[in-house]
């Protein structure tokens, strides 16, 4: 699996942890798209994209499932977000 392209959107509000969403293309056929870019207390990091769910939890409608492929879609999302 390869990421062939990303795009990130930066954010900039005060007071705001979230500062930039994210679309990312597999093998240039598969899409994922509101990868938020948060600041954590430490660094950046992704939070994948998320439905809420009637009882009010969230839950990830797509993500990685082993800290490689995790690092694959940080490794390209914050590269091109220090490159905005």
């Amino acid at each position: 699996m390869r990421i062939t392209s990303v795009k990130v959107k930066k954010i900039e509000e005060k007071n705001s942890r979230l500062v930039g969403v994210a679309t990312a293309v597999i093998d240039k056929v598969f899409i994922i798209e509101d990868i938020k870019i948060i600041k954590g207390d430490e660094k950046l990091f992704l939070a994948m994209p998320s439905q809420k769910m009637p009882d009010g939890s969230y839950k990830d409608i797509a993500h990685p499932l082993n800290a490689d492929c995790r690092k694959l879609f940080e490794d390209a999302i914050l590269t091109e977000y220090d490159n905005c």
